[in-house]
C-alpha cells in the first residue's frame, strides 16, 4: 500500500513539473554525454546563471548520471532539476580536491539547494608580534600578513579583550602602537594600574622583557606550570629579603595567572589542540556548537545555525558544516564530534591537504573526551531552544503585522527605508530587511542618491530614486520572483509625502501587488503614538501597549540607525578626500610627491607650471595638466 502511495505521489509531481522537470532533464543528459570520469565539482544553474547546487564527484559522468532518473529523484531534487538551464563543471586531481572546492563553492555562490554555513566571520587572534625589538601584544582579526606568532582562535572579540587584559596583568607586555610607544617620555597609565612594565621608557631592561616575552609565549602554548613555579619561587625570594613591594608584584602576577588558567582550563580533562563540534536538531532546525580549545586552554565557544531541508540527518548537516567552517581556516589537529559524519575518511585526507599535517575526526565514546562533547551537545541544544522560541516570537509578531495591515499572510521579508544627509550633502538611502529570523543584515543595502537635478533635502525626490533603483534591479534580476528579492511588505520612514512618492514609482514600474506603510512620528514627534498611512485609508494608531507597534518601532529605527550610519561613513570619506584626487594622471604616489614639495594641496592649487614641473615624477605636460584642472574647472 505505501508503495502504491508514494507511486502515486511521484506520479502528480511528475504531472506538476512535467515541463520544466523534462527541459532539466534533457540539460542534463546533454551534459552528461561530454563529463569525464574523473573527480570534480559540478554546478547546476538557472536560466539566470545563478548557481542552484554544487556537488563533488570522485567520477564526475557517473554522479551526475544519477540526475537523469526522475522516479529516484527525491521533490527537493526534482524542485532543482526542473530549473536548471546549465552545468558547470571543475576537474580535480583528487576527491579530496573536489572536496574542498565543492566547499569553498557553496560559500562564495550561497546555493539554495546545499546545506549552507551561515554567519561564517573571521576569528579574532592574539598576535605576539616579532618585527620590533620590543614585542607587541595585541588583538588581529583578518589575514595574518605582519611578522610574529597568532595564537587562536578565540570566538569573538570578547574571549580575546578578556584574555588580553588577563594576560597584561601576568605578563606586563606594551599593547601600545609603534608610534605611541616610540613618542612617550613617561609612563602610561597601563603602567601605573600594574599592566605594562614600560619598555618605553627604560622601567625594564631588554633581558628582562625578554622574559616577559619567553613567559607570555610559554603560557599560551601551554607550558604555565614551570611559570608559576619560577615566580612563587620569585615571590619567596623577595620576601625573604624583606622587599615585600616586589614580592607584592610577583603575587599579583600570580594571581592573574591563576584566573586566566580557572577561566579558560576544560576542567582538569587534558586536551591539546582540538576543536569540539556538536550538532543538535529539533523542529527540522540544527544548532552546531563549536568549543576551541589550543595549548589545553579553552578559548570559548560559538553557535552555528546552517540553512537545510528539515529532512537533512545530522550526520550529513556535519559534514557539510566541517567543510564549509574549515575552508578559511586551519583545522586543529584534533576534531572531535558527536555525531558520525559522512565520508569522514575523505573529510580528514581534505583537512591533512589543506593543514599540511594529520588531521582526525573523532567519536568519542567514553572517557573526558565524551564529556566535552556532552557539554558542547548540551550548549547546542540549549542555543537552539533559544531560536526556536525567539522564532516563534517573531512569527507572532510578523502574524500580528499582517493583522494591522490587512494582508493575507505574515511577510516573510519585509523592507524598511529611510533617507540620511545634512542639508541635501553625502545623502543616502538605506535599505534593512527583516523576516521571521530577525534582521537579514547580509540583504542590508545602501543607496548613494546620484540625480544631479535632485533639489538637495528634498526628501522625497531621494525616496523615488531609493526605489525605483531598488525595484528596477528586483525587475531585471528576479522577474518571476523565484529568488526571494521581492518584499512581502515595505516600510517608510515618513507620512503621506513619502508614501505618495513610493506609490508613484512602484505605479511607473506597474508593480501593483507589493503593500507600502509609511511610518511617522505622530503629534508632537512622541514614540509611542506613530501613526501608520496607506492608501486610500485613514491614518491610524496602535495602542501604546501593542507588541505590534514595538515590533514596528524597532524596524524603523534600525533603518534610521543604518541610514545615519552610511551617511556617516560617506561624510568620513569626503572628509579625507584630497582636491588633488581628481586630476588626470595623478595617482598616489604624484600626489605624496606634490604634497610633501608644497605641503597642502592648497599651495598646489596656487603653484605655477614651472613650480610644480620642478617636483619629482611631473614632468613639464603634467604640470600643465594640473594646471588647467585647477584654473579651468575652477
Amino acid at each position: 500500500m505505501s508503495d502504491k502511495k508514494n507511486g502515486m505521489a511521484k506520479n502528480e509531481r511528475s504531472e506538476e513539473l512535467t515541463d520544466p522537470l523534462t527541459r532539466g532533464l534533457a540539460v542534463i543528459r546533454s551534459a552528461v554525454k561530454t563529463l569525464p570520469a574523473t573527480p570534480g565539482v559540478y554546478r547546476m544553474l538557472d536560466k539566470a546563471g545563478d548557481v542552484l547546487y554544487v556537488g563533488k564527484a570522485k567520477n564526475l559522468k557517473k554522479r551526475v548520471v544519477s540526475y537523469t532518473n526522475p522516479v529516484r529523484l527525491s521533490t527537493r531534487i526534482a524542485r532543482m532539476v526542473a530549473k536548471t538551464r546549465s552545468l558547470a563543471i571543475v576537474t580535480t586531481h583528487t576527491e579530496a580536491e573536489a572536496l574542498l572546492l565543492e566547499a569553498n563553492f557553496i560559500k562564495r555562490y550561497k546555493t539554495p539547494y546545499n546545506i549552507l554555513l551561515r554567519d561564517d566571520k573571521s576569528f579574532p587572534h592574539i598576535l605576539l608580534r616579532q618585527d620590533h625589538e620590543w614585542a607587541q601584544i595585541t588583538k588581529h582579526r583578518g589575514a595574518q600578513k605582519k611578522k610574529g606568532i597568532y595564537y587562536g582562535p578565540f570566538a569573538s572579540a570578547g574571549a580575546v579583550n578578556r584574555t588580553l587584559n588577563t594576560l597584561q596583568k601576568a605578563f606586563l607586555l606594551r599593547s601600545c602602537s609603534d608610534s605611541v610607544f616610540n613618542n612617550r617620555s613617561r609612563p602610561c597609565l597601563l603602567h601605573q594600574i600594574k599592566r605594562c612594565s614600560a619598555p618605553c621608557v627604560g622601567r625594564i631592561s631588554k633581558e628582562g622583557y625578554d622574559t616577559l616575552v619567553a613567559d607570555t609565549r610559554a603560557f599560551l602554548s601551554g607550558r604555565n606550570q614551570d611559570i608559576q613555579k619560577r615566580l612563587a619561587d620569585a615571590m619567596e625570594e623577595a620576601s625573604e629579603r624583606l622587599d615585600f613591594e616586589v614580592a607584592a608584584a610577583f603575587r599579583d602576577r600570580l594571581r592573574a595567572l591563576a584566573l586566566v588558567q580557572t577561566k579558560h582550563s576544560p576542567r582538569g580533562i587534558k586536551v591539546g589542540d582540538a576543536d569540539v563540534i556538536a550538532g543538535f536538531q529539533r523542529g527540522g532546525q540544527t544548532c552546531i556548537q563549536v568549543f576551541f580549545y589550543r595549548a589545553g586552554q579553552s578559548w570559548g565557544n560559538r553557535a552555528y545555525f546552517p540553512r537545510h531541508e528539515k529532512t537533512e540527518p545530522l550526520e550529513a548537516v556535519l559534514s557539510a558544516f566541517i567543510a564549509q567552517f574549515y575552508d578559511n581556516k586551519p583545522p586543529p589537529a584534533e576534531i572531535l564530534v558527536n555525531a558520525k559524519t559522512q565520508v569522514r575518511a575523505l573529510l580528514e585526507e581534505a583537512l591533512s591537504v589543506k593543514a599540511g599535517r594529520k588531521v582526525t575526526i573523532r567519536l568519542p565514546k567514553r572517557g573526558n573526551k565524551r564529556e566535552l562533547i556532552r557539554e558542547a551537545e548540551r550548549n547546542a541544544g540549549q542555543a537552539l531552544d533559544r531560536k526556536l522560541a525567539e522564532s516563534a516570537t517573531q512569527n507572532r509578531l510578523l502574524q500580528g503585522v499582517a493583522q494591522v495591515f490587512g494582508l493575507e499572510t505574515p511577510p516573510d521579508r519585509v523592507e524598511v527605508y529611510d533617507n540620511s544627509h545634512i542639508s541635501g550633502s553625502h545623502a543616502v538611502g538605506a535599505m534593512v530587511v527583516a523576516g521571521s529570523e530577525g534582521f537579514q543584515k547580509n540583504a542590508y543595502r545602501v543607496f548613494k542618491i546620484k540625480s544631479a537635478e535632485l533639489t538637495p533635502g528634498d526628501d522625497y525626490a531621494m525616496m523615488r530614486e531609493v526605489l525605483l533603483r531598488r525595484f528596477s534591479r528586483a525587475i531585471r534580476e528576479d522577474s518571476d520572483k523565484s529568488r526571494g528579492l521581492w518584499p512581502d511588505l515595505v516600510l517608510i520612514d515618513g507620512g503621506k509625502g513619502q508614501l505618495s512618492a513610493a506609490h508613484a514609482v512602484l505605479e511607473d514600474l506597474g508593480i501593483d501587488d507589493v503593500p507600502v506603510v509609511a511610518i511617522s512620528k505622530g503629534p508632537d514627534r512622541d514614540a509611542g503614538r506613530e501613526q501608520f498611512h496607506r492608501t486610500g485609508r485613514p491614518a491610524f494608531s496602535l495602542d501604546h501597549g501593542n507588541p505590534v507597534l514595538y515590533y514596528l518601532q524597532r524596524l524603523r529605527d534600525e533603518a534610521h540607525r543604518f541610514a545615519i550610519g552610511s551617511h556617516r561613513v560617506q561624510r568620513k570619506k569626503a572628509i579625507k578626500a584630497s582636491p588633488l584626487d581628481g586630476v588626470p594622471g595623478i595617482g598616489a604616489k604624484r600626489k605624496k610627491a606634490l604634497l610633501h614639495h608644497f605641503g597642502s594641496a592648497s599651495a598646489v592649487e596656487q603653484a605655477g607650471v614651472k613650480d610644480l614641473a620642478l617636483v619629482e615624477g611631473v614632468s613639464l605636460g603634467l604640470a600643465q595638466t594640473i594646471y588647467d584642472y585647477f584654473h579651468d574647472n575652477g
